[in-house]
């Protein structure tokens, strides 16, 4: 199959119908993706590298599951070294780490808190230690959790959600830019929560404006050093991390509301991450906040 015929292939696969609903799941604590029915599109079969990535190395974090496992894989697939930092998921994160090593490259694998600005010191250094470099960072670490008013939020949920949707992204950011040379990349994970709001993900929401605000700002402080900063808002995807947080009767109906009827796969994401990491694709993109989102029209 040559690499047009494999691509058209894949756009060729139609969406998911009202009979693709996921079953009523609920998964403990923050949810592995072994335990997803049906098991998330990570690997995107169809997609063939190119060498975008030839030789870079780059640090994701929440790399062990969800939209980071597929970003992971097609970095490798393009040529890249990788990173993959993550919370406490070991089994999927050495599942990742064996999938980027099947793909041709090497793997590090760190466990941590972003919350903690020592940790975001140590992965970094651990990644340049041991890989020789850092030239893509893709902060996609993130902690959510439905609340019917805001006067369910209380404190401890305030803050996980800021600490780690927000200050993890600037301490991995402030712990990377040392290390970063011209012509490097960060990539944020935003969302479309972000762009128009959840009434039931106040303080989530509010995170991940954030996270745009801050993508733009650092674009504009970094683009004199040749180093670009975008970030990719998604829609409603199938990973752990809402059968983890919803009530598993509602998780039939999760990503409905979109356009497409249906929540993305992973691997619906991880291709415009590859866009701008890749300076070949997107050397004259800075501070984009890119909408993938399965609906009509930019937010």
């Amino acid at each position: 199959m040559s690499h047009s015929e494999g691509q058209a292939f894949a756009a060729q696969e139609p969406p998911a119908t009202q009979s693709d609903k996921p079953p009523p799941q609920h998964l403990a604590g923050s949810g592995s993706e072994a335990q997803l029915d049906p098991p998330p599109r990570f690997m995107a079969e169809h997609y063939q590298g190119s060498g975008k990535l030839q030789g870079l190395v780059a640090l994701i974090t929440g790399a062990d599951s969800g939209i980071g496992r597929a970003v992971a894989v097609l970095f490798a697939r393009e040529g890249a070294d990788v990173c993959i930092v993550h919370l406490s998921s070991h089994e999927d994160a050495r599942h990742t780490a064996d999938l980027v090593e099947a793909e041709g490259r090497r793997a590090l694998v760190v466990a941590g808190d972003v919350r903690e600005p020592d940790f975001c010191e140590s992965a970094v250094r651990a990644c340049v230690d041991e890989l020789g470099r850092l030239d893509v960072l893709v902060n996609n670490a993130a902690f959510q959790r439905h609340a019917d008013s805001l006067l369910d939020i209380d404190q401890e949920q305030l803050e996980r959600t800021f600490r780690t949707n927000v200050f993890g992204y600037l301490q991995m950011a402030r712990a990377a830019l040392p290390h970063l040379k011209r012509g490097a990349c960060i990539i944020n994970t935003g969302s479309s929560t972000g762009l128009r709001g959840n009434a039931k993900l106040i303080d989530y929401s509010a995170s991940k404006g954030a996270v745009h605000a801050f993508t733009k700002a650092l674009a504009q402080a970094l683009l004199p050093e040749g180093i670009r900063v975008n970030a990719v808002a998604p829609g409603p995807v199938w990973t752990p991390l809402n059968p983890a947080d919803l009530p598993a009767e509602q998780v039939p109906q999760f990503g409905r509301n979109s356009d497409m009827k249906r929540p993305a796969q992973p691997e619906e994401l991880s291709p415009a991450y590859v866009f701008l990491a890749s300076s070949v694709c997107s050397s004259y993109i800075s501070g984009v906040v890119l909408p993938v989102t399965g609906s009509v029209g930019a937010i």
